[in-house]
């Protein structure tokens, strides 16, 4: 079956990627899912960067992405065939640290553009260790230090990246470069429109402490002043002791916590137990490593509109 994804608008990304279409997972006995095309063929890692690459690419690209819908990324293996389509392709964008197989397979690759996110911006290490899920650490190279790769779900430094992605797409297809910088411009501005809206919505709050599944979300609390408190670390999938479990039910009491987040693509299974034991809620909040049918929204925006909505909620905003 040879699947060639059409051009489609970053609100009908989510749409489209729902159902599986597109995607380097699908079928494929040529590379024409990835590649050979008269556009400017972006192969993404993830939702949040083939999200950017159809914003700033628009009608001018068509982007792939590497992660099915609905999987967790941070489990994707690289097959030998998206190995094969990812040498077909212009241009790779991801997130290096998030998941080591793309890392693995993009670095083997022989594209000249390259499009690292985690360069376009300054990460961070909020206190804990990234594991892929072999449990080996993720250290950045240069500090030696687990730096949190969760950047998108901060639109300031989702914006820094976006700029970045601009530029090189500029760089790579300058018959385009006028566009992509008009689409760069207007993806910044709703982005700086989108941390206004957190800003204001969450400043004043009965509560600054939020539980969640995993800690995907240190660098939008430490954008907006507020505390997440994570109930199993960066890693999604692991499992946590007893001593904190109780430890977080202490200091739900403490922080007047009304509510455990979990999300879409793992198990509630653990934060459901916590909000049992704690007397506590239970809500949505998405990290946006994937939109699915089950995301309450259609798209980056959508999705970041129903977390604030949720946070304030929760924390109790006036």
């Amino acid at each position: 079956m040879n699947v060639r994804r059409p051009h489609i608008s970053g609100i009908a990304l989510a749409a489209v990627t729902a159902v599986g279409i597109g995607t380097l997972s699908a079928c494929s006995s040529d590379s024409a899912a990835a590649g050979n095309t008269d556009k400017f063929d972006v192969v993404a890692s993830f939702y949040p960067m083939a999200f950017l690459a159809e914003q700033i690419g628009k009608d001018h690209v068509k982007v792939t992405s590497l992660t099915e819908p609905g999987q967790e990324p941070h489990d994707l293996e690289i097959s030998a065939r998206q190995r094969a389509q990812l040498e077909d392709s212009d241009a790779a964008l991801y997130l290096k640290g998030l998941q080591p197989s793309v890392d693995e397979a993009i670095g083997q690759s022989g594209l000249d553009t390259k499009i690292d996110a985690a360069t376009l911006t300054k990460l961070e290490d909020h206190g804990d260790v990234e594991h892929d899920h072999e449990g080996e650490e993720a250290h950045s190279e240069e500090e030696g230090h687990a730096l949190d790769p969760h950047v998108w779900l901060d639109p300031v430094k989702y914006a820094e990246i976006a700029k970045g992605v601009g530029t090189a797409f500029e760089k790579a297809d300058p018959d385009h470069a006028a566009d992509y910088k008009t689409n760069t411009e207007a993806l910044v501005k709703r982005l700086g429109a989108l941390n206004t809206e957190f800003a204001d919505g969450l400043k004043d709050t009965r509560s600054k402490v939020f539980f969640t599944n995993h800690s995907a979300f240190g660098y939008l609390a430490e954008r907006y002043g507020l505390t997440q408190e994570a109930i199993t670390g960066v890693d999604p999938d692991s499992e946590p002791s007893p001593a904190r479990m109780k430890e977080l039910q202490k200091e739900a009491r403490a922080d007047g916590v009304t509510t455990v987040f979990y999300e879409t693509l793992v198990s509630d299974k653990t934060a459901r137990t916590l909000a049992d034991d704690a007397g506590l809620k239970t809500d949505v909040l998405d990290p946006l490593e994937g939109i699915t049918d089950k995301s309450e929204g259609d798209d980056y925006f959508g999705v970041m509109e129903a977390n604030l909505a949720a946070l304030k909620t929760a924390l109790g905003a006036k």
